[in-house]
Order: C-alpha cells, then sequence, then structure tokens
C-alpha cells in the first residue's frame, strides 16, 4: 500500500520550514479568534443598549451621515479587493504588482480613517460625544477599536510593501502576504457586522 505522506520525500530543512508556515498560520488562527471575543463582547453591549433605548438610537440616526459612511464601507471593502489583487500578483512572481496593490490598499484605509474621523467631528458638533450622551460610549468605543485596527492594517500593509520592493516575497514564498490578508479581511468583515448594527437596523 503507497505511502500518502509527503514527510518522507522533504529534507530535514524543508520539513522545518513546513513546521514554521504550519505554526504561523495557526497562531495567526489563534489571534483572530481572540480578536472575535474582543468584537463580539463590544457587540454585545451596543445590541443590549440599542434595544433599551430605541429612541435614543433612532435619534443618532437623525444625525449620522449614512452617505458618508456607506461610502466609506464601499471603500473599506474595495481594499479587500485591492489586497486579493496583490495576492494574486506575488503568486505570478509580480514583486511590483504586489507592491501596487498593497499600497492601494493601504492607501484606502486611510481614506476610510480619516472619513471616519470627519464622521466623529460631525457627530461630536450634535452633541454626541464620548462621555456626554448615553449612546457616545457604545458608539465610539468598538467604531474607534475597529478603526485602531484600520491603523495596524495600514502599517502592516506599508510593511509588506517595503519587503516587496526588497524582494522578500516571491511565487514560492508570500506567507507573509497570506497572512497580512487574513487579517484584513477580518478587520472588513467587523465592519459589515458594526455597520449593519449601528447605522442599518
Amino acid at each position: 500500500m503507497a505511502d500518502l505522506s509527503l514527510d518522507h520525500k522533504l529534507s530535514p530543512k524543508e520539513k522545518q520550514a513546513a513546521l514554521r508556515i504550519e505554526n504561523l498560520k495557526l497562531a495567526m488562527w489563534l489571534f483572530l479568534a481572540s480578536e472575535v471575543v474582543l468584537f463580539s463582547v463590544l457587540i454585545a453591549f451596543y445590541i443590549v443598549f440599542r434595544f433599551d433605548n430605541p429612541e435614543i438610537v433612532a435619534e443618532v440616526h437623525e444625525h449620522a451621515g449614512l452617505f458618508l459612511v456607506t461610502s466609506n464601507t464601499f471603500l473599506l471593502l474595495t481594499s479587500s479587493w485591492t489586497m486579493v489583487r496583490g495576492l494574486v500578483a506575488i503568486q505570478r512572481n509580480d514583486k511590483r504588482g504586489l507592491a501596487m496593490w498593497i499600497t492601494a490598499t493601504a492607501i484606502l484605509g486611510i481614506i476610510f480613517v480619516s472619513l471616519q474621523v470627519v464622521e466623529y467631528r460631525a457627530l461630536s458638533a450634535e452633541g454626541i460625544t464620548l462621555y456626554d450622551s448615553e449612546f457616545g460610549m457604545r458608539f465610539y468605543v468598538p467604531t474607534a477599536v475597529h478603526g485602531l485596527h484600520v491603523i495596524v492594517g495600514v502599517m502592516w500593509a506599508f510593511f509588506v510593501v517595503r519587503g516587496a520592493r526588497r524582494g522578500n516575497y516571491n511565487a514560492k514564498n508570500y506567507l507573509g502576504v497570506e497572512m497580512f490578508g487574513l487579517y484584513w479581511h477580518f478587520v472588513d468583515v467587523v465592519w459589515i457586522f458594526l455597520f449593519t448594527l449601528i447605522y442599518l437596523i
């Protein structure tokens, strides 16, 4: 009976490299699982407040710039597409394409955070602040924590771009790009939940 395992065909160095990749992927998934817990708690607090105080949330919806936030959401979702294009590029050994697409991802992330600041200022002018409004704490904490994750993602994106320009990635070695992609997609998925719960419901 044929041995289905390919381990015997790998050199010790290749086995060590494969084990390292698996460990890094596991670590990334565990990190994302912890992030799921964090955002689940924040979202749960908001949901409880939302259904206990429908009149406050309705008032806030009147002041929220839905067009601005919807446009911002589109930009963030587009950044997931550019991230995928970057991964596809390096899988084709296109290092220049990787740098270009991940740079675009970072720029879209910067625009997202900038427009979020514009939104915060507009809400603050309406009296919806972190401490002076019952709604403020439940709104600003999850959205600001998410914004912080976007900022971290932008910094990570520029790190990937630097690696691409230095030739650190190629068609056989792009684990760092994959890890960044997992994180960035997670950030986008979290925003879909926040956008739906806070602005649409």
